[in-house]
């Protein structure tokens, strides 16, 4: 226990800094809301996203783009951003749609919002907060960018904030407190409206992308910048504002690289045979930049000549136009051989510079010696051109047609295309960039308009984006001097791994698939995790997915330590997953403080397992002082996740009115509705039964029917029995007790004590034809599944049975035993027992659903 505890107080202390970031990695995500389905459209988010994440691309960021996003739709593809950024050096979102106020809290608004109902915001909004708390856990700096000023177009003014109903703001929104190294910047000031605009763009849009490419300039040059032209073409009517805590500074578009040019070059000039080429190739930048040339030292032998006419020294001069530098060496000039040397400077867009130098040697090109030195020159010129040509034939045919498997999340990717040359002369520009992932050197990350040389290539990486599946194309113009180039495209295919398959999680912050409940999980789950963690030894989520599949496996040494060093490694939902352990008593001793420590710890870091647990910890007051306040919004925060347990938590405290929270049944109704929206079994269950009851919701018995049904096809282990009191009782349905039986049984079966204690009192309903034995049996398995002690008649009535019946039950139950256990005690504790190691043994794993 000591070293368990010291691992604990460790692993919270170091706040999870075993995960070394990657260096230099920069990411956004880019949304555009304009197809509102309930309230007018807007013209001109979805054209703002598409030219935005142009210019975060050509910045060279990982770029997530999405446009008209529902709800449902923005929780997943904000998850993916979440995991892509995870160590990220920098952050960033930015929107473009509709956006409101309420109590001083910012609401994004996804399109499919209706808002109609008090407790719609909480289910169908975006908390602008929340988009920044989740930005802070995962990365250095954060920035938000927000063109979402406009006018509040809901007809609803109140609406449910935590513990408090409050009015909506009619304009703009609210001014937010950054953390340290955050920057906000609204399209205009606090409570102001922005505009679509009149072009295609909005006014904050269009200068946004105009200004942020600006190289190498600070965000905060850049909002100014941007600040002066949105005041100008709104004519002042329109002011852009920001609140900063930066202490790092930020730039976009980040020009440090110099020209690449080959090293000192050697050259062969005759003289008194006129102007000669020197065969200098186009020097290539990097960042895709133009390129001058000047002459720093020009030779002494003869002089520089382009298309007929001379160069001076310090004249500029094209880069594209280098490789057509010719030098003219007067005749009578080298009686011998001798020595001379150009020497020149390169210079980008951006300030950057590099030297480069060729050395020559002049020899006279007079007399049959000239005259076979030049022959042999313009042999080897031509085997030159030659073999240029054949190194780019076969460079374009190592990058043709590829199709190359690269694994997700797992960093970036080395593609190894085995490059067949090293040419200095050679040089590839991107010309299709891939439309999802990024494109890296070890030293910087390539964007749309990027070059490298023929030395770089075979450390060309891709990393693909989290969430897109589709193959991605990628394009080449591959080239030694202008007149000589060939395209080249290939394929790269984004695969995963067969581990996150067969045990990722849902709602995995640091995942990349939607995830397995552990009932899902399959036999051969700790196989291909093995071997993905041999594989990847350094990314701690394959260890935490082999640990869930040894406990699916029932091996709960081996899961322990798994999640124990998937937890060091850093990953979040580990911690979670420790804390449960401590929880349940899975492989350890119950232990609530210490899961509640570790349920903290990951709620801290955004993960909403983490949140929905600690959360509910405060809020009941489980292991710890009870914050009601503090418990609520976890759990809030959780929801508007996407986690439909927290929802199901909320639903049940705005149904009863928990701790000083107002109970109302629709707020209630709200939250299972959008649990449902997600597909989640047991928001079905407890939804069905408002239905029937009406609570929250007009009374609807086919409806409750329907998701009973739905509920209990997906496993859950409550449904069943909602269905069979439908049947037992003839309610929306014609009375079926042999169904109603059918249907208990099956509750029985997945472990709902109350299903058993109904399909007793069902047994005891036959009147002549009862059979005692069956009702004692199924009281045995309410007492045995009654964990919490919700049932406590059902010990009393057991206890009122004979001993033949109870003898009879017990003996059955004793043979569907898989290993024996030995007889001791009163018949009721032994009917108890064995009940409970049936149904364990009928279902192993420690979390069936």
């Amino acid at each position: 226990m000591l070293r368990c505890c010291a691992f604990i107080a460790a692993l919270i202390l170091t706040g999870f800094t075993a995960f070394e970031a990657r260096a230099d990695r920069r990411v956004a995500f880019v949304i555009g809301n304009s197809d509102y389905r309930d309230i007018p459209a807007l013209k001109n988010p979805d054209r703002d996203a598409e030219d935005v994440s142009k210019t975060f691309r050509l910045a060279g960021f990982e770029v997530f783009v999405a446009k008209d996003l529902t709800k449902l739709q923005f929780e997943e593809q904000f998850r993916n951003y979440l995991s892509a950024a995870d160590g990220a050096d920098l952050s960033v979102v930015y929107y473009s749609g509709h956006g409101f106020q309420v109590g001083g809290e910012n609401f994004l608004i996804p399109v499919d919002a209706s808002l109609k109902k008090a407790a719609d915001i909480e289910v169908q909004a975006i908390k602008l907060n929340d988009v920044l708390e989740q930005l802070r856990s995962k990365s250095k700096i954060q920035v938000i960018i927000l063109d979402a000023c406009r006018n509040n177009p809901f007809p609803r003014k109140d609406y449910w904030l935590r513990d408090q109903l409050l009015t909506a703001g009619n304009t703009g929104l609210a001014q937010v407190r950054s953390s340290l190294n955050t920057l906000i910047a609204f399209a205009t000031e606090p409570g102001a409206v922005a505009y679509d605009g009149t072009g295609d763009l909005s006014p904050f849009s269009a200068a946004f992308s105009r200004r942020a490419l600006a190289p190498n300039q600070e965000i905060r040059t850049v909002m100014a910048a941007v600040r002066r032209d949105v005041v100008e073409a709104t004519k002042g009517v329109q002011v852009p504002w920001e609140n900063s805590s930066l202490i790092d500074e930020v730039v976009f578009m980040r020009r440090a690289n110099r020209p690449s040019l080959p090293p000192v070059l050697e050259k062969v000039v005759l003289s008194g045979v006129g102007p000669v080429d020197l065969g200098l190739p186009e020097p290539v930048d990097v960042d895709g930049g133009t390129i001058t040339v000047s002459i720093e030292r020009p030779p002494a032998l003869g002089r520089l000549m382009l298309d007929g006419k001379p160069v001076e020294a310090g004249e500029p001069i094209q880069g594209r136009d280098l490789p057509r530098l010719k030098m003219d060496v007067p005749k009578g000039v080298a009686t011998q051989d001798e020595v001379d040397m150009l020497a020149y400077a390169t210079h980008d867009n951006w300030g950057g510079q590099s030297q480069g130098i060729l050395v020559f040697r002049v020899k006279s090109g007079e007399g049959a010696e000239g005259q076979q030195v030049m022959a042999s020159l313009e042999a080897e010129q031509k085997q030159q051109v030659l073999e240029r040509g054949i190194h780019i034939t076969g460079a374009a045919e190592a990058i043709e047609n590829r199709d190359i498997d690269v694994p997700v999340g797992v960093g970036p990717v080395a593609l190894n295309l085995d490059f067949p040359t090293d040419d200095p002369a050679v040089s590839l520009k991107v010309s299709g960039y891939p439309a999802t992932g990024t494109l890296s050197l070890p030293d910087r990350t390539l964007s749309p308009e990027s070059s490298l040389v023929a030395g770089e290539v075979d450390h060309l990486r891709y990393e693909p984006q989290i969430g897109a599946g589709a193959p991605v194309t990628v394009g080449f113009e591959i080239r030694a001097d202008a007149s000589s180039s060939k395209p080249a495209t290939m394929k790269l295919s984004p695969t995963v791994d067969p581990c996150d398959t067969a045990a990722g999680e849902p709602l995995d912050l640091q995942g990349v698939v939607p995830g397995l409940l552990p009932n899902e999980i399959g036999a051969k789950a700790v196989e291909v995790c093995e071997a993905a963690v041999k594989a990847y030894p350094d990314v701690p989520r394959f260890r935490y997915e082999l640990g869930r599949a040894l406990l699916a496996a029932g091996k709960v040494e081996e899961a322990k330590t798994a999640v124990e060093e998937a937890a060091k490694k850093g990953h979040v939902r580990a911690v979670f997953e420790l804390g449960y352990m401590y929880a349940t008593g899975t492989g350890m001793a119950i232990d609530r403080t210490q899961a509640n420590a570790l349920y903290k710890a990951a709620a801290d870091k955004g993960d909403p397992y983490g949140m929905t647990s600690w959360g509910r910890a405060l809020f009941n007051g489980y292991g710890v002082k009870p914050d009601t306040a503090k418990g609520l919004d976890l759990l809030l925060k959780a929801a508007a996740m996407g986690h439909t347990y927290a929802m199901n938590d909320l639903a049940a405290i705005f149904t009863e009115g928990r701790n000083g929270v107002t109970a109302d049944a629709a707020r209630a109704v709200a939250f299972l509705e959008a649990g449902v929206q997600r597909q989640d079994m047991y928001s079905m269950n407890l939804l069905g039964r408002n239905y029937l009851s009406g609570q929250g919701v007009e009374k609807d018995p086919k409806q409750a029917q329907a998701l009973f049904q739905k509920a209990m096809e997906l496993g859950q282990p409550y449904a069943p029995a909602s269905l069979a009191r439908m049947y037992r009782d003839g309610v929306g349905v014609e009375q079926d007790l042999a169904e109603a039986q059918r249907l208990f049984e099956l509750a029985t079966a997945r472990g709902d004590q109350s299903g058993a204690y109904d399909r007793a009192a069902l047994e005891l309903q036959k009147g002549d034809k009862v059979d005692q034995a069956v009702a004692v049996r199924f009281l045995a398995f309410a007492v045995a599944l009654d964990q919490r002690k919700e049932l406590p008649d059902a010990p009393k009535i057991l206890a009122q049975f004979g001993a033949k019946p109870k003898t009879a039950a017990l003996e059955e139950l004793r043979q569907e035993l898989k290993s024996k256990i030995p007889a001791s005690g009163s018949l009721d504790a032994q009917l108890v027992k064995v009940a409970r190691r049936v149904w364990e043994e009928a279902n192993p794993r420690r979390d069936v659903f």
